[in-house]
């Protein structure tokens, strides 16, 4: 299996800011973890702060199964959002925290509704359950 796990804005501070939601790997370690985790797959790891890198990457993607962390492009972002829906592909949206029990904005998703599925509040593990996922 194919999987291609997409990391948007800020998530390359992961480790660094907010430690007591994101924790303090660094998204780099927990994508090696991931690898570990499905060394049996072909696992391609992606992160941009740009909007429309994103787009692009989602557009080009060869694969079985994207992981999509928008960050807080999840909340506002309709080009993602039509990135998405433009793909044959599908996409769980994955969120470290639990995006409910945060700010009242956090838990409103424009991404959601074009999505296969949403896991959200398992630290790195969301992304791990992500893929699985596309294994049932």
């Amino acid at each position: 299996m194919k999987l291609l796990f997409i990391n948007g804005v800020n998530l390359d501070m992961t480790g660094i800011r907010e430690k007591g939601v994101y924790g303090t790997q660094s998204l780099d370690e927990i994508n090696a973890e991931i690898a570990a985790h499905f060394k049996d797959d072909e696992c391609e790891f992606y992160q941009s702060n740009i909007e429309g890198e994103i787009c692009n990457k989602l557009h080009g993607a060869d694969c079985d199964g994207i992981i999509l962390n928008a960050g807080a492009y999840t909340h506002y972002s309709l080009a993602i959002r039509d990135a998405i829906a433009s793909i044959k592909i599908p996409v769980i949206e994955v969120h470290m925290s639990n995006v409910h029990s945060r700010e009242e904005f956090r838990s409103k998703s424009v991404i959601s509704e074009v999505c296969k599925g949403v896991i959200a509040g398992f630290g790195k593990n969301s992304y791990i359950l992500a893929g699985e996922s596309f294994k049932l």
